[in-house]
């Protein structure tokens, strides 16, 4: 398959993200499951700049919430304090080592963790198991694979539409 630019690729990796998003998990690993769209949005928010805004991280989110059926505008919000978070930091961020990187990647998922727990706070659901908070160990277990794999895609989509 020949990708011809980069916002096909990035389409075609939000759906790919989306789905592995709804794909369900057995019950024991379910609570590792990561945030797919948040780690392909902070790939793309990192390595693109100008490609993710505010705005489409919104809309992204929406999406995501539509499709996963959970409180309407959660996933919005989620990704578009990531969004901001790393547009502030991008330029600090984009030239660490990949190890730094990859805790920083953590701190910003365990940060996106406990937003998530406000939001259903706030919306009477309860505090959530202890296994909630495991999602961020595998976001960051993931990073660097993704991370480089990721990165190899697009420079062979940049390579061959030269």
């Amino acid at each position: 398959m020949r990708i011809r630019n980069e916002g096909t690729l990035f389409f075609i990796l939000v759906i790919a993200a989306l789905t592995l998003q709804l794909i369900p998990w057995p019950e024991s690993a379910s609570p590792f499951k990561p945030w797919f769209l948040g780690m392909l949005v902070a790939y793309f928010t990192l390595e693109s700049p100008g490609r993710i805004t505010l705005g489409l991280a919104f809309l992204l989110g929406l999406g995501a919430d539509l499709l996963t059926g959970v409180l309407l505008g959660e996933n919005a919000f989620r990704l578009t304090i990531l969004v901001y978070v790393l547009l502030r930091f991008r330029y600090r961020l984009r030239f660490f080592p990949l190890w730094q990187q990859t805790a920083a990647i953590g701190a910003l998922f365990l940060n996106d963790r406990v937003l998530t727990v406000w939001l259903r706070m706030l919306g009477n659901y309860g505090w959530p198991p202890t296994d909630f908070w495991f999602a961020p160990v595998s976001a960051m277990l993931l990073w660097p694979p993704l991370f480089l794999a990721l990165d190899r895609v697009r420079r062979r989509s940049r390579a061959r539409s030269l």
